[in-house]
């Protein structure tokens, strides 16, 4: 029986020329030419043994899903070694930038001679992204029920793999609610129980008793409540201090005047109607905006910058500048389905993207104090100007025309609607008393806009999609009294002409303070 071999090949590249289509009589006898390539390649260090190249893709999410990560720089690749299991926990890897080559060697060995070698490099293309998995791969949590010392496997009876009748869901089930992930870190961290540090250095107050570890912003804004008697007059010197150290450009001391102005030209706005009129970038709004107005935070002025030392409280010619918390109603009830509505959420569930897929390495956003300048001489080419002023339909409504979101605050002054301005100025030189919920305007005005709005937009959508389906009205069948039992029994056409009435009526919430609450977390 013949003695087998194994022959181990080792060498070394000790020189390599990338030239395009050239003589390779100029090339010394030890060096080789590569022909350059352009193809752009993504190496991807993956943290297993791959034996099956479709195996591998489908963990990463399948070229489609590659190819979104890729979009993203911000976004990390995930890894899923049980890609068919909804609760496994994925494996992240960053993503560096590179500048590596990827080469084809090749050896030829004569079998007399096994000294006699041959090598041929061929490149196959340049590597300029590179993910690599740094981390450690998060708990795992099989979908296992145990009791009594046996594993009862859930999949079959939680995860919904066709079309099932009723007793599917209907079945008793053990309680199987796992997180979408156990720990919001990947990489390990000394702890040793020490203490924080910066947690010493926090006065622990009433002020800061949500989140004890960050005090309150510096940006001194005053919040006023419709119950308080009375309004301030000037700002905190802390506000205007702050101001004043990051008015360092000829830009900021323009748009201070400007804003001075809008608020003598009208006393009261919203943050996006300031934005719309004012080119200022986001930050520095903040810490101007105290220095000339107070935030309302209930009433009919919530979430609107009133001018110091003016009290719509006491003013019925503030009945203008009242707020209307108005959102597109998305039912079949209203004639459109949510998926027939051209206005998209601003947010999605959909959309969601765990805290551990975020690339950490990625840059954070520059300070107040580091804004780039607008302008000045400059002797390289000159940037492309950044402008963060809003468009006129993020405050204003007029006929004809749908919302930029489905949810708008807007003030009344800013409907561009005669028939709404005819509801709102019927009580002008009546009024009476301020109400928190409609101001000086008359009892459930705002429910009338609300439904003026509504039937507006409904018109136009049923005008720019002509082919939905209209959906029949539902009736009431509770409730009905002695009079609507006879008028059931009348013609056809007296029954047509109060289906509308017969509706249940829509009674309109006092209004989602999500956004009010995101403006007061800026100042806290």
């Amino acid at each position: 029986m013949a003695e087998s071999r194994e022959f181990k090949a080792m060498f070394t590249l000790k020189e390599m020329h990338i030239t395009d289509e050239s003589d390779d009589a100029s090339m010394p006898s030890s060096s080789s030419t590569v022909k350059l390539s352009d193809n752009k390649l993504v190496c991807i260090e993956y943290p297993a043994v791959v034996s099956s190249v479709d195996n591998m893709l489908e963990t990463i999410g399948g070229e489609q899903g590659l190819s979104k990560t890729y979009a993203d720089p911000n976004r990390r690749l995930e890894l899923r070694y049980r890609p068919k299991d909804p609760f496994c926990h994925s494996l992240c890897g960053n993503r560096f930038t590179s500048s590596n080559l990827l080469l084809r060697v090749r050896r030829r060995v004569r079998k007399k001679d096994p000294k006699d070698a041959q090598i041929q490099l061929e490149m196959l293309g340049f590597i300029g992204t590179t993910y690599k998995f740094q981390g450690m791969a998060d708990f795992q949590c099989l979908a296992v029920h145990s009791e009594d010392g046996k594993h009862t496997s859930l999949y079959d009876k939680i995860v919904l793999r066709k079309s099932e009748n009723q007793q599917f869901f209907e079945q008793p089930m053990p309680f199987f609610l796992p997180p979408p992930i156990f720990s919001r870190l990947d990489s390990p961290v000394d702890y040793f129980y020490r203490p924080d540090t910066h947690h010493n250095q926090v006065p622990t107050t009433r002020e800061n008793l949500i989140g004890l570890n960050r005090a309150r912003r510096p940006h001194n804004a005053i919040f006023v409540s419709f119950t308080d008697p009375t309004v301030p007059s000037e700002c905190l010197e802390a506000a205007r201090v702050n101001w004043q150290r990051v008015r360092m450009k000829d830009c900021d001391t323009q748009a201070e005047e400007n804003l001075k102005k809008m608020f003598e030209s009208r006393p009261i706005w919203s943050r996006n109607a300031v934005k719309a009129n004012l080119d200022i970038h986001p930050e520095k709004l903040k810490l101007v905006l105290p220095v000339f107005a107070y935030y309302m935070v209930t009433g009919p002025w919530r979430s609107l910058w009133v001018k110091l030392g003016y009290d719509p409280r006491k003013n019925a010619e503030s009945k203008k500048y009242q707020m209307l918390d108005f959102r597109i109603r998305c039912s079949t009830k209203h004639g459109y389905s949510v998926s027939d509505m051209p206005v998209k959420a601003k947010r999605s569930s959909l959309d969601y993207t765990l805290p551990i897929t975020l690339n950490k390495a990625a840059p954070q956003p520059a300070s107040v104090m580091g804004l780039p300048a607008q302008e000045g001489p400059s002797t390289s080419r000159q940037p492309i100007p950044v402008r963060y002023q809003l468009k006129e339909s993020s405050y204003i409504f007029r006929e004809g025309m749908l919302p930029p979101h489905r949810q708008m605050f807007y003030q009344l002054c800013d409907l561009d609607v005669e028939s709404i301005q005819r509801v709102i100025q019927r009580n002008d030189g009546q009024e009476q008393e301020c109400d928190e919920r409609d101001g000086w305007c008359v009892t459930r005005t705002t429910d009338e806009l609300r439904d003026i709005i509504s039937a507006m937009i409904k018109k136009i959508i049923r005008a720019q999609r002509p082919t939905l389906p209209v959906f029949p009205m539902k009736r009431r069948r509770a409730g009905l009294s002695i009079k609507q039992k006879v008028k059931a029994a009348e013609p056809a056409e007296d029954e047509e002409d109060n289906e509308e009435e017969e509706e249940d009526e829509f009674h309109p919430s006092e209004g989602s303070e999500n956004e009010m609450e995101t403006e007061m977390l800026d100042y806290m």
